[in-house]
Protein backbone atom coordinates (compact mmCIF):
# COMPACT_ATOMS: atom_id res chain seq x y z
CA UNK A 1 0.00 0.00 0.00
CA UNK A 2 1.31 3.41 -0.92
CA UNK A 3 2.07 6.10 2.08
CA UNK A 4 1.42 9.69 1.77
CA UNK A 5 4.78 11.43 0.82
CA UNK A 6 6.72 12.99 4.13
CA UNK A 7 9.82 14.56 3.55
CA UNK A 8 12.21 15.80 6.11
CA UNK A 9 15.96 16.95 6.23
CA UNK A 10 18.20 13.22 5.98
CA UNK A 11 20.33 13.63 9.21
CA UNK A 12 23.42 12.51 6.50
CA UNK A 13 22.95 15.50 4.76
CA UNK A 14 23.77 18.10 7.58
CA UNK A 15 26.61 20.10 6.68
CA UNK A 16 28.08 19.80 9.91
CA UNK A 17 28.29 15.90 10.34
CA UNK A 18 31.39 14.47 12.07
CA UNK A 19 33.66 12.95 9.66
CA UNK A 20 34.03 9.51 12.00
CA UNK A 21 30.09 10.00 11.92
CA UNK A 22 29.51 9.87 8.32
CA UNK A 23 31.92 7.67 7.74
CA UNK A 24 30.43 5.17 9.99
CA UNK A 25 26.61 5.66 8.78
CA UNK A 26 28.26 5.42 4.49
CA UNK A 27 30.03 2.06 5.87
CA UNK A 28 26.36 1.03 7.43
CA UNK A 29 24.54 2.52 3.93
CA UNK A 30 27.14 0.06 1.93
CA UNK A 31 25.77 -2.50 4.31
CA UNK A 32 22.63 -2.03 3.46
CA UNK A 33 22.89 -2.22 0.27
CA UNK A 34 24.95 -5.17 0.16
CA UNK A 35 22.71 -7.08 1.80
CA UNK A 36 20.14 -6.40 -0.40
CA UNK A 37 21.65 -7.01 -3.87
CA UNK A 38 21.16 -3.08 -5.02
CA UNK A 39 24.02 -3.61 -7.99
CA UNK A 40 21.11 -6.26 -8.95
CA UNK A 41 19.03 -3.62 -9.81
CA UNK A 42 20.69 -1.99 -12.21
CA UNK A 43 22.92 -4.81 -13.67
CA UNK A 44 20.73 -6.36 -16.04
CA UNK A 45 20.27 -2.89 -18.46
CA UNK A 46 24.59 -2.33 -18.06
CA UNK A 47 25.25 -5.41 -18.35
CA UNK A 48 22.62 -6.02 -22.07
CA UNK A 49 23.91 -2.53 -23.04
CA UNK A 50 27.66 -3.90 -22.81
CA UNK A 51 27.04 -7.26 -24.56
CA UNK A 52 25.65 -5.15 -27.50
CA UNK A 53 28.26 -2.53 -27.35
CA UNK A 54 31.43 -4.68 -27.00
CA UNK A 55 33.85 -2.02 -26.01
CA UNK A 56 34.28 -0.50 -23.10
CA UNK A 57 31.39 1.68 -21.82
CA UNK A 58 32.36 4.87 -19.71
CA UNK A 59 29.58 4.86 -16.92
CA UNK A 60 28.60 8.14 -14.61
CA UNK A 61 27.58 7.44 -10.73
CA UNK A 62 25.62 10.47 -9.89
CA UNK A 63 25.34 10.83 -6.12
CA UNK A 64 27.87 7.73 -5.72
CA UNK A 65 28.22 8.13 -1.87
CA UNK A 66 30.54 5.81 -0.65
CA UNK A 67 30.98 4.43 -4.07
CA UNK A 68 29.44 1.33 -3.30
CA UNK A 69 27.20 0.47 -6.50
CA UNK A 70 29.79 1.34 -8.80
CA UNK A 71 32.27 -1.19 -6.90
CA UNK A 72 29.76 -3.94 -6.51
CA UNK A 73 29.00 -3.19 -10.81
CA UNK A 74 32.44 -3.18 -11.65
CA UNK A 75 33.02 -6.87 -9.79
CA UNK A 76 30.13 -8.61 -11.83
CA UNK A 77 31.49 -6.93 -14.93
CA UNK A 78 35.00 -8.41 -14.53
CA UNK A 79 33.07 -11.53 -13.90
CA UNK A 80 31.93 -11.64 -16.98
CA UNK A 81 35.11 -9.99 -18.87
CA UNK A 82 32.82 -6.50 -19.33
CA UNK A 83 35.26 -3.13 -19.42
CA UNK A 84 34.26 -0.21 -17.77
CA UNK A 85 35.30 2.85 -16.92
CA UNK A 86 34.07 5.27 -13.81
CA UNK A 87 32.97 8.53 -13.66
CA UNK A 88 32.25 8.95 -9.92
CA UNK A 89 30.45 12.49 -8.88
CA UNK A 90 28.84 13.38 -5.52
CA UNK A 91 28.73 16.69 -3.88
CA UNK A 92 30.43 15.92 -0.26
CA UNK A 93 33.92 15.73 -0.42
CA UNK A 94 33.60 13.08 2.73
CA UNK A 95 31.42 10.96 0.60
CA UNK A 96 34.11 11.60 -2.02
CA UNK A 97 36.96 10.43 0.05
CA UNK A 98 35.35 6.85 1.08
CA UNK A 99 34.64 6.17 -2.77
CA UNK A 100 37.94 7.26 -3.55
CA UNK A 101 39.33 4.37 -0.97
CA UNK A 102 37.15 1.85 -2.25
CA UNK A 103 38.15 2.19 -6.21
CA UNK A 104 41.66 2.11 -5.65
CA UNK A 105 41.25 -1.04 -3.12
CA UNK A 106 39.00 -2.72 -6.19
CA UNK A 107 41.50 -1.52 -8.54
CA UNK A 108 38.77 0.44 -10.61
CA UNK A 109 39.62 2.64 -13.46
CA UNK A 110 37.78 5.96 -12.14
CA UNK A 111 38.09 9.26 -11.71
CA UNK A 112 35.95 11.49 -9.02
CA UNK A 113 34.54 15.06 -9.19
CA UNK A 114 32.66 17.03 -6.99
CA UNK A 115 29.37 17.63 -8.29
CA UNK A 116 25.81 19.45 -7.20
CA UNK A 117 23.73 18.05 -9.93
CA UNK A 118 20.71 20.62 -8.90
CA UNK A 119 23.26 23.81 -10.01
CA UNK A 120 26.48 22.30 -11.96
CA UNK A 121 26.05 20.62 -14.85
CA UNK A 122 26.98 16.83 -15.14
CA UNK A 123 30.23 15.33 -16.14
CA UNK A 124 30.31 14.88 -20.08
CA UNK A 125 31.65 12.23 -22.16
CA UNK A 126 29.90 8.99 -20.99
CA UNK A 127 28.00 6.51 -22.12
CA UNK A 128 25.82 5.66 -19.68
CA UNK A 129 24.32 7.50 -16.51
CA UNK A 130 23.20 5.50 -13.32
CA UNK A 131 21.67 7.02 -9.70
CA UNK A 132 20.40 4.79 -7.39
CA UNK A 133 18.81 6.14 -4.03
CA UNK A 134 19.11 9.37 -4.59
CA UNK A 135 15.76 10.54 -6.32
CA UNK A 136 13.95 10.46 -3.19
CA UNK A 137 15.92 13.02 -1.69
CA UNK A 138 14.69 15.46 -3.79
CA UNK A 139 10.86 17.09 -4.89
CA UNK A 140 9.38 16.79 -8.02
CA UNK A 141 10.61 19.64 -10.29
CA UNK A 142 14.26 18.98 -9.18
CA UNK A 143 13.73 14.94 -10.17
CA UNK A 144 12.56 16.27 -13.52
CA UNK A 145 15.46 18.43 -13.96
CA UNK A 146 17.91 15.86 -12.80
CA UNK A 147 16.14 13.21 -15.35
CA UNK A 148 16.85 15.49 -18.04
CA UNK A 149 20.17 16.59 -17.05
CA UNK A 150 21.05 12.47 -17.01
CA UNK A 151 19.58 12.24 -20.15
CA UNK A 152 21.01 15.03 -22.09
CA UNK A 153 24.72 13.60 -20.35
CA UNK A 154 24.22 10.36 -21.58
CA UNK A 155 25.52 9.50 -24.76
CA UNK A 156 23.65 5.67 -24.60
CA UNK A 157 21.48 4.96 -21.93
CA UNK A 158 20.76 5.80 -18.42
CA UNK A 159 19.19 3.74 -15.19
CA UNK A 160 17.87 4.80 -11.85
CA UNK A 161 16.88 2.87 -9.20
CA UNK A 162 14.74 3.98 -5.76
CA UNK A 163 12.52 2.94 -2.86
CA UNK A 164 9.19 2.53 -3.30
CA UNK A 165 7.08 4.38 -0.68
CA UNK A 166 4.56 1.66 0.97
CA UNK A 167 3.81 0.04 3.84
CA UNK A 168 6.35 -3.29 3.43
CA UNK A 169 9.20 -1.02 2.32
CA UNK A 170 8.47 1.27 5.21
CA UNK A 171 9.37 -2.05 7.85
CA UNK A 172 12.34 -3.69 5.54
CA UNK A 173 13.77 -0.64 5.85
CA UNK A 174 13.43 -0.41 9.25
CA UNK A 175 14.20 -3.97 10.36
CA UNK A 176 17.23 -3.48 8.21
CA UNK A 177 18.82 -0.85 9.44
CA UNK A 178 18.40 -1.85 12.80
CA UNK A 179 19.48 -5.26 12.35
CA UNK A 180 22.35 -4.68 9.73
CA UNK A 181 24.02 -1.24 11.26
CA UNK A 182 24.44 0.32 14.70
CA UNK A 183 24.35 4.09 12.99
CA UNK A 184 22.12 6.57 14.26
CA UNK A 185 21.74 8.27 11.31
CA UNK A 186 21.48 5.33 9.25
CA UNK A 187 18.31 4.09 11.69
CA UNK A 188 16.26 7.51 11.28
CA UNK A 189 17.64 8.24 7.53
CA UNK A 190 16.78 4.52 6.69
CA UNK A 191 12.75 5.24 7.88
CA UNK A 192 12.82 8.87 6.42
CA UNK A 193 14.10 7.83 3.09
CA UNK A 194 10.82 5.17 2.54
CA UNK A 195 8.46 8.12 3.52
CA UNK A 196 10.21 10.39 1.25
CA UNK A 197 9.84 8.19 -1.77
CA UNK A 198 8.92 8.70 -5.23
CA UNK A 199 6.46 6.17 -5.86
CA UNK A 200 6.27 3.91 -9.14
CA UNK A 201 3.73 5.72 -10.99
CA UNK A 202 5.27 9.07 -9.66
CA UNK A 203 8.19 8.43 -11.15
CA UNK A 204 6.77 7.35 -14.67
CA UNK A 205 4.99 10.84 -14.87
CA UNK A 206 8.21 12.32 -13.77
CA UNK A 207 10.13 10.66 -16.38
CA UNK A 208 7.66 11.37 -19.20
CA UNK A 209 7.93 15.07 -18.62
CA UNK A 210 12.12 14.90 -18.54
CA UNK A 211 11.92 13.73 -22.07
CA UNK A 212 12.36 9.93 -21.43
CA UNK A 213 9.98 8.52 -23.87
CA UNK A 214 9.70 5.05 -24.30
CA UNK A 215 11.52 4.39 -20.62
CA UNK A 216 10.52 1.40 -18.58
CA UNK A 217 9.77 2.32 -15.26
CA UNK A 218 9.31 -1.66 -13.59
CA UNK A 219 9.18 -3.23 -9.60
CA UNK A 220 12.98 -4.45 -7.99
CA UNK A 221 13.00 -6.24 -4.91
CA UNK A 222 13.18 -5.28 -2.23
CA UNK A 223 10.30 -2.97 -2.33
CA UNK A 224 12.03 -0.55 -5.12
CA UNK A 225 11.23 0.52 -8.73
CA UNK A 226 14.14 0.37 -11.60
CA UNK A 227 13.86 2.98 -14.40
CA UNK A 228 15.74 1.78 -17.65
CA UNK A 229 16.22 4.42 -20.95
CA UNK A 230 18.21 4.31 -24.16
CA UNK A 231 18.43 6.48 -26.79
CA UNK A 232 17.37 5.17 -30.54
CA UNK A 233 20.03 3.64 -32.73
CA UNK A 234 21.48 6.74 -34.52
CA UNK A 235 21.23 9.58 -32.05
CA UNK A 236 23.51 11.06 -29.95
CA UNK A 237 23.43 13.99 -26.95
CA UNK A 238 25.01 17.08 -27.57
CA UNK A 239 26.67 16.49 -24.48
CA UNK A 240 28.07 12.95 -25.26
Amino acid sequence: MTLHRSRVPELMDAEDLDPATHDAALRGLARLNRVSRSDAILWPGLRRLARATDRTLRVLDVATGSGDLPVALDARARREGIRLEWVLCDRSPQALANAQLAARKHAMRCTLTRVNVLREPLPTGCDVVLSSLFLHHMDRAEVVQLLGAMREAAGMAIGVADLDRTRLGLCMAWMGAHALTRSPIVHFDAVASVRAAHARGEIEQMARDAGLHGCTVDRAWPQRWRLWWQRAPGTCSAAA
